[in-house]
């Protein structure tokens, strides 16, 4: 696989970022959590990014912080170019009393898109979820696969500038995790600028032109994804 690095653009660089929660403690005293201390690194025009650590090292702080949804306490974000970032977010800003049509074009306007755009590509998102005989039902009728493929169908259709993936690669019944899965891996593919976050080392391996390990808040490693999952490997085996 080419690194994107040797022939891309750069698009961002995280220095030194920190972000921190306050967190009650004993006798109503609140002390800081740091869930990011130190992490740097660039994104590149047209490669994935895999992410990788232990749970609770701060991975899905990370995405937030890149989609904006929170700064960082420490540290910079530097914007080589202007870019529209997206998380695929499953359900955004579904309401119940609303139909699933309707549902569809609130959730993609709340990811970036214009309502002509999600408009025009409702037939491809109800095609999808396969809800043809149920998109102008109310929500609150579907089960809870039936949101899950309405959810995904429609978050599939943003293309930003950069996209973040948090272990989204299959939702729904059986049948319709494997298509999700290999639509995302199509669009993770076709030279489109990602963020993944997995704990699938294999699917690290398999999509990602780098990869970062993040280790107690602290970026530990990145560098190309074999190198990165044997040392990230190595720290899971017992002394």
């Amino acid at each position: 696989m080419i690194s994107a690095r040797e022939h891309g653009e750069r698009l961002l660089r995280l220095e030194n970022v920190g972000v921190s929660y306050r967190r009650r403690g004993g006798l109503n005293r609140r002390s800081l959590f740091w869930a990011l201390e130190d992490v740097s690194f660039e994104i590149y025009r047209g490669e994935t990014l895999g992410v990788i650590g232990r749970n609770g090292v701060g991975k899905s702080t990370l995405l937030r912080l890149l989609a904006g949804i929170i700064q960082p306490d420490l540290g910079t974000i530097r914007f080589d170019y202007p870019c529209h970032i997206s998380l695929l977010s499953l359900q955004v800003g579904f309401i119940p009393q609303l139909t699933g049509r309707e549902n569809a074009v609130l959730s993609g306007m709340l990811l970036g898109m214009r309502r002509k755009e999600i408009e025009e590509r409702m037939g491809e998102i109800i095609a999808f979820a396969e809800l043809e005989d149920f998109i102008d039902q109310p929500i609150s009728t579907y089960s809870t696969g039936m949101r899950a493929r309405l959810g995904f169908s429609v978050a599939f259709q943003a293309d930003p500038d950069i996209l973040l993936v948090d272990e989204v690669l299959g939702v729904g019944d059986a049948e319709f995790r494997e298509k999700s899965a290999q639509a995302m891996r199509q669009k993770i593919r076709s030279n489109r600028t990602v963020v993944l976050v997995s704990h699938n080392q294999q699917t690290i391996r398999n999509l990602c032109d780098r990869a970062l390990w993040i280790e107690k808040g602290c970026t530990r490693l990145e560098s190309d994804p074999d190198s990165v999952l044997k040392a990230y490997s190595g720290s899971l085996k017992p002394a």
